[in-house]
């Protein structure tokens, strides 16, 4: 039964049996972080709805891979949010298995429209879908790591951005593979002109190791 306080109001008894719970974050901090856990829900979430749609093998594989890593993160970050402590299981390392190779140019295809019906939702529209929630996700924590006053929080969503990074590398590189995501380049003039128009500055005094 939950305890009545003077005014007759209930008491959460969670609250009640550890009233150090939740007193080493800031304001601000909760709603940040309140945040960013509610937008990893979120892209767990879509990925469930996601897999169903899935034709591609390869795609599924990442989908599922992305999503276990994803779910062992949001453990994390809850465990270290609600304690202040650090987390049973510290922040974890996220290899992709796509290569680093990158195809460059443009190449004509069809005009791109809405699809009209979920029949017409693919693998490339899933794989969009996907590289939309971890870029995003990326944006939301760095900046949510600004604003963290508790250290092991701040440290915990700070440590995740370079996994969400690998994880929307790693759908573009997909993506690209597949002429999903095409990149075009300058010509070889304009790129020689920028790659040099910066020297580098010299050093003044000694720089820490």
């Amino acid at each position: 039964m939950q305890n009545m306080n003077q005014a007759g109001y209930q008491q959460a008894p969670n609250l009640s049996m550890n009233p150090s719970m939740g007193k080493n974050h800031g304001g601000h901090e909760f709603f940040d972080a309140h945040e960013v856990i509610s937008s990893v829900i979120c892209m767990l979430d879509q990925y469930q709805m996601y897999d169903q749609y899935v034709k591609d093998p390869e795609l599924k594989s990442i989908l599922q891979r992305q999503s276990s890593f994803a779910t062992q993160m949001y453990n994390t970050i809850v465990d270290c949010f609600q304690t202040g402590q650090d987390p049973e299981v510290p922040t974890q390392q996220y290899r992709m298995t796509q290569n680093n190779d990158v195809v460059y140019g443009l190449t004509p295809g069809q005009p791109k429209k809405p699809a009209q019906s979920a029949q017409e939702i693919s693998d490339q529209n899933i794989s969009g879908f996907m590289l939309g929630n971890t870029k995003s996700l990326s944006s939301m924590f760095a900046m949510a790591a600004l604003e963290i006053t508790n250290p092991v929080l701040r440290r915990v969503v700070a440590d995740s951005v370079p996994n969400l990074i690998e994880l929307s590398y790693e759908i573009f590189l997909y993506q690209n593979k597949h002429g999903y995501y095409q990149v075009p380049q300058l010509k070889e003039q304009d790129m020689n002109v920028m790659l040099n128009s910066y020297t580098k500055a010299p050093l003044n005094g000694t720089m820490p190791h």
